[in-house]
């Protein structure tokens, strides 16, 4: 299921269509084809694909005479896919039969392993074609460490903190995209702070925090969000560790109860019991098992 994560980069694409052939240019060095309008139209390809194919985001770009110059279709990945290398040549040849344009697979891949993986030509068969994917990771995305630099290009400096925040340079790279998160209004500030935060890694997140805990960081007045952010994340782990331990402890009684009654479990039926993550339903089958004979009985 896609995350926030994820459904922020699709969204940055969504709204700023333009990021798309400007980065072709500039960070591929590719000679993307004049065009005077970048249009989404990701409901298009709804009817073009079947149903097991659905990619992220398709961009049109039309010259000044409204014809079709290019097709981009946008794909977010943070986990290696073995299908996507079946699905990414399928979106480029329909996409480019139906719209008769050429059709190229921009792929957003903040890790660099993934990126590896993700920028691999996809062989057609024979060795006599290949798609290539065009890969905005680690490799292709610079890092970002100047504020000022940071400012003129907001949406690529949350790229270069995801993709940088990790490394040597990481929490100078972050601090340069919390001050050009500066300049966005609070709502997509904060969603960009929580995509740049979710890619954080722990040491880096307790650095990141000991800076804005003692106000460390350049013009922290631009972004009171960030300590409420933060505050509320630490919150929502906290909660979520409580339900954990709560669940663990659930199962715990449930399964020591079972042992007494001489009650075995099958595989499914252990399995059933470890995947459950409602307390509800661990708390009645707990009350199941006095006076039950069999698993079933307990797990009704």
């Amino acid at each position: 299921m896609p995350t926030l994560e994820h459904n922020a980069l699709v969204e940055m694409f969504r709204e700023h269509p333009e990021l798309a052939p400007h980065w072709l240019a500039t960070l591929f060095r590719l000679e993307v084809p004049p065009h005077t309008s970048v249009g989404v139209v990701e409901s298009s390809l709804d009817q073009l694909l079947p149903v097991e194919f659905r990619a992220d985001l398709v961009l049109e770009l039309r010259d000044a005479s409204g014809a079709l110059a290019l097709a981009i279709v946008i794909e977010v990945q943070r986990d290696m896919d073995p299908d996507k290398k079946f699905s990414w040549p399928t979106y480029v040849t329909v996409v480019r039969a139906r719209k008769r344009c050429g059709t190229v697979v921009l792929v957003i891949a903040p890790d660099a392993g993934v990126a590896a993986w993700a920028a691999e030509d996809i062989d057609l068969g024979l060795g006599l074609g290949h798609v290539q994917p065009l890969v905005l990771g680690p490799a292709v995305v610079p890092e970002i460490t100047d504020p000022a630099e940071a400012e003129k290009d907001a949406e690529l400096a949350v790229l270069s903190a995801v993709a940088h925040g990790n490394g040597p340079s990481g929490l100078t790279v972050v601090k340069a995209a919390l001050v050009a998160l500066g300049r966005l209004d609070q709502e997509h500030a904060m969603v960009y702070f929580q995509v740049i935060w979710s890619g954080l890694r722990e040491p880096m997140r307790r650095a990141l925090e000991a800076l804005v805990m003692e106000r460390q960081i350049e013009d922290e007045a631009r972004f009171p969000f960030v300590r409420e952010l933060m505050d509320r994340i630490k919150l929502a782990s906290l909660r979520e560790g409580e339900l954990k331990g709560k669940l663990e402890g659930k199962r715990d009684t449930l399964l020591r109860l079972l042992a007494r009654a001489d009650i075995a479990l099958t595989e499914s039926e252990s399995a059933r019991i470890q995947a459950c993550t409602d307390i509800a339903t661990l708390d009645r089958w707990i009350d199941n098992v006095l006076g039950a004979k069999t698993a079933t009985e307990v797990l009704s």
